[in-house]
């Protein structure tokens, strides 16, 4: 499929989760569930499932939710738990290969920017970890502003802040309906499925 030509990309956003570090809720609990997949799969489907987890990334409080989903769901209090007091071990590392490419478009001038679903309470636990989160000109995190992708406002709210306009911006997320909210807008949109596929991408746009 050929790429179509528009204004000069200025600026590349990136997701975080998925993109740049490996967040999956299997890393923690495929080690709570082992040998369990069925329970595990399960538990992150009805007992904490995704729409659970944008309740947090949107700014709810951990403790609050957890103590929730205790009285709700009591035989599944460690699991529950883990959730908060684990979930360090849901980001074993960085992807390298994502890096490598963000370490590439820094040297080559680009503006660059996050726009993550991530709850403000978890975000520093990894801001500690990873230095590169250093070189974004900007963080927009779902968990400040109490919005989330794929809701339009957010993506305009990071538009308004750069000063720039939609074709001017390159936006790599792992999920596809967030791509498709960013095409709606105009913003030129990559969906993440690996690294290597990214960068072919990326020279085909001529962007590196």
């Amino acid at each position: 499929m050929s790429i179509k030509t528009g204004p000069t990309i200025q600026a590349v956003i990136f997701d975080l989760g998925g993109v740049l570090v490996d967040w999956k809720r299997e890393h923690l609990y495929r080690k709570m569930f082992d040998g369990d997949p069925a329970g595990m799969a399960h538990f992150l489907t009805e007992i904490c499932p995704m729409s659970w987890n944008l309740k947090l990334d949107k700014g709810y409080p951990f403790a609050t939710a957890v103590e929730e989903k205790v009285a709700e769901f009591p035989e599944f209090e460690e699991y529950i738990r883990a959730y908060h007091t684990r979930w360090e071990e849901m980001v074993p590392g960085d992807i390298p290969e994502s890096v490598d490419l963000l370490s590439e478009m820094r040297g080559q001038g680009y503006s660059l920017h996050v726009l993550s679903n991530f709850s403000t309470e978890t975000y520093p636990r990894m801001k500690s970890r990873f230095g590169f989160l250093d070189w974004f000109d900007s963080i927009l995190l779902s968990g400040d502003v109490g919005m989330a992708k794929p809701e339009p406002e957010i993506y305009q709210l990071l538009l308004d802040r750069i000063g720039l306009a939609p074709g001017q911006c390159l936006f790599i997320d792992d999920s596809f309906a967030n791509v498709i909210a960013a095409w709606d807008l105009g913003i030129e949109a990559v969906q993440f499925v690996s690294a290597e596929e990214l960068r072919l991408n990326l020279v085909e746009r001529k962007l590196i």
